[in-house]
């Protein structure tokens, strides 16, 4: 039996757009999937949907359309709720990132928990280095919802004190001129070079930093 699933992603600018539009196509004989990017396009329901860097608020009555409405959050839930969670956590210099895929909730990531991947960093990974192992994790917990949710249940959270992170802004990938590369490391290799790039200012005016491998052949 096909089942009906809809993927919301916020942004067709984020990276990982691409990447849900070829799970749709590749798995068409599966899965009738739709891929939308805004709550309002959603019209009709289905089986299951998936909030995947989504930055909107999905009310009930949209999730009610749906047997499933999932999140996937990139942190270890509790801790680490709200925006940019992997970001958040390299910057300050975690070497695992836990993808959790979720139950959406009225209270932003509260919900229960499916499954979870984690990913080691051995600390020099580059922001398109950390994406391409996040994606990775993230496709294969759609894939497991879609295949597995229906003869499994979740696990409640942990009964941790929850932590929060802010959304993060352009003014977050400033670089501090008066502090060693080696100190802002971890900074400069998840900005997004499109979106978000590092920049410092000096002299009055703003300049845009970009860092790519160059290692030795």
């Amino acid at each position: 039996m096909t089942i009906e699933v809809t993927l919301l992603c916020s942004n067709k600018a984020h990276p990982i757009y691409p990447v849900l539009e070829r799970w749709c196509q590749s798995n068409q004989e599966k899965v009738k999937a739709k891929l939308l990017n805004n709550v309002d396009s959603i019209k009709a329901g289905g089986d299951i949907l998936f909030l995947v860097s989504c930055t909107e608020i999905v009310p009930p009555i949209i999730r009610r359309k749906f047997t499933y409405s999932l999140v996937i959050h990139a942190s270890d839930l509790p801790h680490g709720r709200g925006w940019s969670p992997h970001i958040w956590d390299v910057i300050l210099g975690k070497d695992k990132i836990t993808v959790s895929l979720l139950n959406a909730e009225d209270r932003v990531d509260t919900g229960e928990i499916w499954q979870q991947r984690h990913i080691r960093l051995n600390g020099s990974e580059l922001y398109d280095e950390i994406n391409a192992l996040l994606f990775e994790a993230e496709i294969d917990l759609i894939s497991w919802a879609c295949l597995n949710i229906s003869i499994t249940s979740p696990m409640p959270q942990r009964n941790d004190e929850p932590s929060y992170y802010k959304k993060r802004t352009p003014a977050d990938s400033k670089i501090d001129i008066n502090k060693s590369i080696r100190e802002q490391f971890d900074l400069l290799r998840v900005c997004d070079p499109d979106r978000y790039p590092a920049f410092f200012e000096q002299n009055g005016r703003k300049f845009k930093l970009v860092i790519d491998r160059y290692d030795e052949k």
